[in-house]
């Protein structure tokens, strides 16, 4: 708004995201008002659901990326109410419910969103982002302009050129992603999970519509472990089939882990005929577990597909992956997931997930140990006595006995913090000290307490005396929405791919949060209730199994196939000093580091490193 050739602009941010809608595209305009939409058809994929789309009276106009589930139910009502629709769309629903409900429609939805409104007679803008943070949304205030888009390389066809924050980037070397409401860029800002932006006479105003923690409550014994088997059962089996609704061709990843095969087993009642996708390595063993999809495929007579990878090939998918990250994201498994969205996509235009799981339901290595440390006992005391022999052996995530005890060593320095301290260093891959040292610009006062705000925010629910719930709680504002769902949208709209997650209906995530933390953690058994659950249907192969991880094996593709472009190229001593970013020094450091019998982290810190880069080298260096 207010926007020098708006129109153009506009345009050319729906063409750098024509890979999230390649069905249909159109800018609308009113006055200084433009809206485009990209769409990917999944619901009444006829020209009646295009976007924009505005009522009759052309009083607001709306732009949705994602779907609602309960639109036939949310319709009925509004039709009651007096509502006429022209088409089968959830678009049209939603507009609908605004009109009816004004933003209480907020709270009628159970779906994935991210939308714009614009009220004409108002002239007003809401922006607005579903509860945990599935679909993304960002957005820029330049010049008393509000510009929005789905991902930032939208953003920047609009607004051209910006340089990188500080702040996230320091967050991105710990982290290995940029939580929001930061992103890379200084002008740009994520709209948080369950919060509404309002823009009005250049003003902007935010609040959260949605706020989990309100809904979290916290129940004892008085529900017995049985029945909270069942009613977890139900709750997903509902999700479930309400993500079965679709007007184009629908499947499943299916990892052969517990999550993804609960999924696929609720969902092939269903459909008979349902198609599962998986995907493994040939030269990587360690790493592949499509052994385990294909027990759970064939159990539930699906349509099986599993895509087998050798390392280099994965390799020639690098360049082109990355190139759809338009702000620099370092979880390695995202190439997975791209890769596994790529032919996914020749067979479907809809694909349910597993995501979720492990963070309401404890199933990461950090969630035993959390609750083996706040319970106490002769393991905890055994494993910290024993800091210094871990240090002294070999550390890595590439071999089972070698990661084992990098957790090991990653418990014991644990221990000596408190609660907050630890989830932090859990969800970092370096420190803060080890990313000042590799970064040249240091932190204002001004930005180190934006940083400060922003760990309190993620960590403050934690406490010493607390229990392992508000650790889960804590994961689904930090890890879930910037981590996993970062990386599951981006891969998979990538390749005009929609992902739907069962596991985070919000009544199911409301519903996690109510249970005691030894329904989910105990012994040495993580997310107990879904595996007690659903033990009598799913293949006993998937039980007392290490967790893998869906990751790429890193360490032997640094020291072999990414070797030279690494070294020899985009960490080349001249081209650091010249770009004047970072200190080569502690770079060397992580080369040797890679190269030492105790790699450690230095793959997944290397890899930030060419992540970076090639951002810089396609955002920074290029044109806009």
């Amino acid at each position: 708004m207010n926007i020098p050739d708006g129109r153009q602009r506009v345009e050319r941010a729906i063409a750098r995201l024509r890979h999230r809608g390649p069905d249909y595209s159109r800018v609308e305009s009113r006055g200084e008002v433009h809206l485009g939409h990209a769409r990917l058809s999944i619901i009444d994929t006829s020209e009646a659901g295009h976007q924009p789309m505005s009522d009759p009276e052309g009083r607001v106009t709306l732009v949705f990326n994602g779907e609602i589930y309960n639109y036939r139910e949310l319709r009925e009502r509004l039709t009651a109410a007096g509502h006429a629709f022209r088409s089968e769309s959830d678009t049209e629903v939603l507009l609908y419910a605004y009109l009816h409900y004004g933003l209480e429609f907020l709270h009628e939805l159970n779906g994935f969103f991210a939308f714009a409104l614009y009220d004409h007679r108002s002239a007003e803008l809401l922006l607005a982002r579903d509860r945990m943070g599935i679909k993304p949304l960002y957005y820029s205030l330049v010049d008393g302009a509000l510009s929005f888009a789905s991902e930032p390389k939208g953003l920047r066809a609009m607004n051209g050129r910006a340089g990188p924050d500080p702040v996230a980037m320091q967050f991105f070397f710990e982290l290995n992603y940029i939580p929001a409401p930061l992103s890379i860029f200084k002008d740009i800002r994520a709209l948080r999970p369950g919060e509404v932006l309002q823009y009005h006479n250049g003003k902007v105003r935010k609040w959260d519509w949605y706020k989990l923690d309100e809904k979290i409550v916290h129940i004892s014994a008085d529900i017995d472990y049985e029945t909270a088997q069942q009613r977890l059962c139900e709750k997903l089996e509902e999700s479930v089939a309400a993500r079965l609704v679709a007007d184009v061709p629908l499947g499943a990843f299916l990892s052969g882990g517990i999550d993804s095969s609960v999924i696929v087993a609720l969902a092939a009642r269903h459909r008979p005929d349902l198609h599962t996708f998986s995907i493994g390595f040939e030269d990587a063993p360690f790493f592949d577990e499509t052994a385990y999809a294909e027990r759970v495929a064939r159990k539930f007579r699906t349509r099986h597909r599993v895509f087998k990878l050798k390392l280099k090939e994965l390799y020639k998918e690098l360049d082109e992956a990355l190139s759809f990250m338009d702000e620099p994201f370092a979880d390695s498994s995202a190439l997975l997931v791209y890769a596994l969205s790529k032919e996914t996509r020749k067979h479907v235009t809809v694909a349910l997930s597993g995501d979720g799981g492990d963070e309401l339901f404890g199933g990461y290595h950090k969630h035993y140990g959390e609750q083996m440390m706040r319970e106490g006992g002769w393991k905890m005391q055994a494993v910290t006595a024993l800091g210094p022999l871990w240090q002294r052996l070999p550390r890595s995530r590439q071999g089972r006995l070698s990661n084992k005890v990098r957790q090991l060593d990653r418990f014991a320095q644990a221990a000596r913090l408190s609660a907050a301290e630890r989830y932090w260093q859990w969800c970092s891959i370096a420190t803060k000290s080890e990313s000042e040292r590799l970064l040249r610009h240091s932190l204002s006062e001004e930005e180190q307490k934006e940083r400060n705000k922003l760990i309190g925010a993620f960590t403050g629910y934690l406490s010493d005396e607390g229990d392992l719930n508000e650790v889960l709680y804590s994961d689904t504002q930090l890890v879930l929405p910037n981590d996993m769902l970062t990386k599951v949208d981006r891969m998979s709209m990538a390749r005009s791919l929609e992902i739907r997650v069962p596991f985070l209906d919000h009544r199911v995530v409301e519903y996690a949060f109510s249970l005691p933390p030894e329904y989910k953690v105990s012994g040495k058994m993580k997310k107990r209730i879904v595996q007690d659950t659903f033990r009598e249907i799913l293949p006993p192969e998937l039980y007392n199994r290490p967790k893998r991880g869906f990751e790429l094996p890193m360490l032997a593709w640094m020291r072999g196939p990414l070797k030279e472009r690494l070294f020899d190229d985009l960490l080349e001593e001249k081209k650091i000093e010249a770009q004047g970013l970072f200190h080569f020094g502690e770079i060397a450091k992580l080369r040797r580091q890679l190269f030492s019998r105790k790699p450690g982290d230095a793959p997944a810190r290397l890899y930030a490193l060419l992540v970076f880069q090639t951002w810089w080298k396609n955002y920074c260096e290029s044109s806009p």
